[in-house]
């Protein structure tokens, strides 16, 4: 099982470079970066790329009812990003009919993003299996460790009935560490629990109770425990719920290490 670990795009860059340092240091094989309307995850990248660029790099997801497959690849060239580090996730947003979406999107991500693995974002059954029968990866969010083995073997018959090897699993679970750890998770949660319909059918899917879905421990060796029962993900992407300072980030970082 890989470890990656995950922030949320517009980290400063004196937080992002050393804190990508560190994780080189701890052992992690990937940096991750989410995307959103006020800040680019791919610019994060960036950041982590100058200061740990033996790490591969990874943004999950980059919404494609607001960025055309050719503008992300302006942005992935104007970087200077390496493809052949780079896993890029994609999602349909907002869009009413987001399998159709994606489906019709996937040859203008190809065209457009040579030598770029594309890794989709998926939590229902259609999704997953769309991710294992047309692209590089798929890529869970906010998923139980059963329900993730559940999503996985989604993922795999739609490989299967594609006739091709199941691509690899990634998924951020968030992790939270210390005192104020379950109000982290909680309050993180809730912002997504009504986001759109998609999150709210899921969430409805899992049937956790509110605040649960993730990683909130008191110390590392809780940590490891929760974060190993993920054995459905080939890659677990830690993503970090701390204040966005490289002390803080650090911590979180340290103890969800490999």
């Amino acid at each position: 099982m890989g470890r990656g670990f995950g922030v949320a795009a517009g980290l400063d860059p004196e937080v992002a470079r050393p804190l990508a340092a560190r994780c080189a240091e701890l052992g992690y094989d990937s940096v991750w970066s989410n995307d959103h309307p006020g800040a680019k995850g791919l610019e994060t990248l960036a950041e982590f790329a100058a200061a740990a660029p033996e790490l591969d790099l990874g943004v999950a997801v980059i919404a494609l009812d607001r960025q055309s497959p050719a503008e992300v690849a302006a942005d992935v060239e104007r970087l200077g990003l390496d493809r052949s580090k780079l896993w890029l996730g994609v999602g349909a947003g907002f869009s009413e009919k987001p399998l159709t979406r994606m489906r019709e999107m996937l040859p203008g991500l190809r065209e457009s993003l040579p030598g770029v693995r594309l890794v989709l974002a998926a939590m229902g059954p259609k999704m997953c299996a769309l991710a294992g029968a047309e692209f590089d990866g798929a890529f869970f969010n906010w998923m139980t460790p059963e329900f993730a083995a559940r999503a996985r073997g989604q993922v795999e018959a739609g490989a299967k009935e594609a006739g091709r090897e199941a691509p690899p699993v990634f998924g951020y679970v968030r992790t939270a560490v210390g005192p104020d750890a379950a109000g982290r998770l909680a309050k993180e949660e809730s912002f997504y629990r009504d986001l759109h319909a998609g999150y709210r059918n899921h969430f409805d899917r899992l049937a956790e109770p509110e605040g649960t879905v993730g990683v909130a421990v008191p110390d590392r060796d809780e940590a490891q425990k929760r974060l190993n029962a993920y054995t459905a993900l080939d890659t677990v992407v830690v993503r970090g719920l701390a204040s966005a300072n490289v002390e803080a980030m650090t911590s979180v970082a340290e103890a969800a290490a490999p």
